[in-house]
């Protein structure tokens, strides 16, 4: 009876039970010494000292102080035996209701100590009325449960890696000119809205579901979300929101290489079929349980493969169906430079790109752990290494550092490093970046004097060429000891080429890359080319001259803007003649 009193006082009076077993305490010692003189049986004393504690309890239960030293007292008085007879209150006192004798005993046992602190006060309960004491005390007491901080996560992540899209934005309007701003900014706008709702309608369907087979997944709760409808599976919730971001990242990169002489409506179309069926059907292959690059061994675990080379792949299709912008190559075959019109903006685009990339790669830890730090570190020395190497291949070809090649050297060790982020060292990474930005140098000009492939931002050779070097790079410098922190060892992959593991990894990642190839490029070239007999994907001549914020949109991204070239000053001839 005395135990349920205790836990119902506790139970109502959590708050305040240490303050309240402190007064107890100093109440209990006055006691003590008021009736030390009455009585010389100490096992009286506190059995008085109990009674008036427990009539105090009685007169205030609601108060959190006289709960919790009612619940003190009534332990002190289960622990000690009855005396034979009580004592006589003193004469100044009033006397309390009298204590029927209780049996006399052999020996009279110590007295003991008043407890002082609540676990000290709080009786020892069974087992399982302990578990569910323990139970009631964390569902009471604030923190989070690992689903939640799960969760918590993936929401930050996914809206870094949402912010991604203002610097693409910044970033290819930068790099191109004036008089396309507007339509830059547009269609960055539009190709992510029609890309979340077509991922929303089937394309997460088809990537997650685990009713299709090892090339396409299905699902039908998963058409329009309809298992999250209801508003009660969040983690599904937070997990599609994740992956959409990542779906609006790979439209997004086509753009880029298609800029400048596109039509609007190829852009919304294009968006369409790239994220209800190219995006999902080429990541169902690696990320999904059952893709058959999955069970093969591949590994990208963040996307330098499933995203960036899907986008750049698609894009090189378009560019080639498009052709090149209006004087971009003269009659020999020989490029011409079209500068961006915006390098501060560029840059800036670039710090928004690197900032958004840590919720990128380490939101696809996919939970709230400690090794996503390890992949924010790995991401950071990767662009790092990517932009300095590019800067420094720049200044030997060029004889000057070239702006727009650090940029991209910067993206290119971020995309390179999307893939390995959780499977290799630091040392391993900035090597990894390094390497990127080198390629991306020559890799742009590769494509532009002998492919003959304009593409204004180099998206092909940031995303494309560097994607498929981050996701091979996994095969040389891939550690089984840092991969399996992430996945359990019947899955983690193993040892790299630089590390002694022979070319087995290698040729699985170098499998997954070419077969990501094959099929986004066929599929976007199949796509393009159906466009260019129906609906037309460029722009005629005159509109590309004129710019295709006025032809496409009707306004100017810099109204009333005008360049006013200064004379220049006549030479002075020299005193001397």
């Amino acid at each position: 009876m005395m135990i349920n009193r205790i836990r119902l006082y506790l139970h109502n009076a959590k708050s305040g039970c240490v303050l309240a077993l402190l007064a107890l305490s100093l109440t209990a010692n006055q006691t003590f010494a008021q009736n030390e003189t009455a009585t010389s049986d100490a096992a009286t004393v506190a059995a008085q000292a109990a009674q008036e504690a427990a009539q105090a309890a009685a007169a205030a239960a609601a108060a959190a102080q006289e709960a919790a030293a009612a619940a003190q007292a009534a332990s002190v008085m289960n622990s000690q035996p009855a005396t034979a007879e009580a004592p006589e209150p003193a004469a100044t006192e009033t006397a309390p209701p009298a204590i029927e004798p209780a049996p006399a005993v052999p020996e009279e046992p110590p007295v003991e100590a008043i407890p002082t602190t609540a676990m000290e006060a709080v009786p020892e309960l069974p087992a399982e009325e302990a578990i569910a004491v323990e139970e009631e005390a964390e569902a009471a007491a604030p923190g989070m449960s690992q689903v939640t901080g799960d969760i918590l996560w993936l929401v930050l992540a996914a809206v870094l890696v949402f912010f991604m899209q203002a610097g693409f934005a910044m970033l290819e309007s930068g790099m191109t000119r004036a008089k396309n701003a507007c339509n830059i900014m547009m269609k960055n706008i539009l190709d992510f809205s029609f890309a979340a709702l077509a991922f929303w309608a089937i394309g997460y369907a088809f990537m997650y579901g685990e009713m299709g087979n090892t090339f396409i997944g299905w699902d039908k709760g998963l058409v329009f979300l309809d298992t999250a409808n209801n508003g009660q599976d969040n983690l599904l919730s937070a997990g599609w929101l994740f992956q959409v971001v990542f779906c609006g990242t790979a439209a997004t990169i086509v753009g880029g290489a298609m800029a400048e002489r596109t039509k609007f409506i190829g852009y919304v179309i294009y968006s369409i079929f790239i994220s209800a069926l190219i995006y999902p059907i080429s990541g169902h292959w690696i990320w999904a349980g059952d893709g058959w690059l999955a069970a093969m061994g591949m590994r990208d675990f963040a996307g330098s493969t499933v995203v960036h080379s899907v986008g750049a792949w698609a894009g090189l299709a378009g560019a080639i169906i498009l052709g090149a912008r209006a004087g971009k190559f003269d009659k020999e075959g020989r490029p011409r430079p079209i500068p961006g019109h915006n390098l501060p903006m560029a840059s800036l685009g670039c710090f928004i790109l690197w900032f958004g990339w840590f919720g990128f790669n380490a939101g696809s830890t996919l939970a709230a752990t400690d090794g996503l730090a390890h992949v924010a570190v790995t991401t950071l020395l990767a662009a790092a290494a990517g932009a300095a190497a590019a800067t420094l291949t720049t200044w030997w070809k060029f004889g000057k550092p070239d702006l727009t090649m650090s940029i991209n050297g910067c993206l290119a060790g971020l995309v390179s490093i999307t893939a390995p982020c959780a499977s290799v060292s630091t040392t391993s990474a900035a090597i990894i970046g390094a390497v990127g930005g080198v390629l991306v140098v020559f890799s742009a000009l590769f494509i532009e004097n002998k492919l003959k492939v304009d593409d204004p931002v180099g998206a092909i050779s940031v995303h494309g060429v560097c994607g498929a070097w981050g996701t091979l790079s996994i095969g040389l410098f891939g550690s089984s000891a840092i991969d399996v922190l992430y996945w359990d060892s019947e899955t983690a992959i193993k040892d790299g080429l630089f590390l002694g593991g022979g070319m087995d990894q290698l040729l699985v990642q170098a499998a997954g890359v070419a077969s990501v190839f094959a099929f986004t490029f066929a599929a976007a070239y199949i796509l393009f080319s159906a466009l260019s007999k129906t609906v037309g994907i460029r722009v005629k001549p005159e509109d590309e001259l004129s710019g295709l914020d006025i032809v496409e949109h009707g306004n100017e991204a810099y109204a009333d803007f005008q360049v006013y070239a200064d004379e220049m000053p006549e030479a002075e001839e020299p005193a001397n003649g």
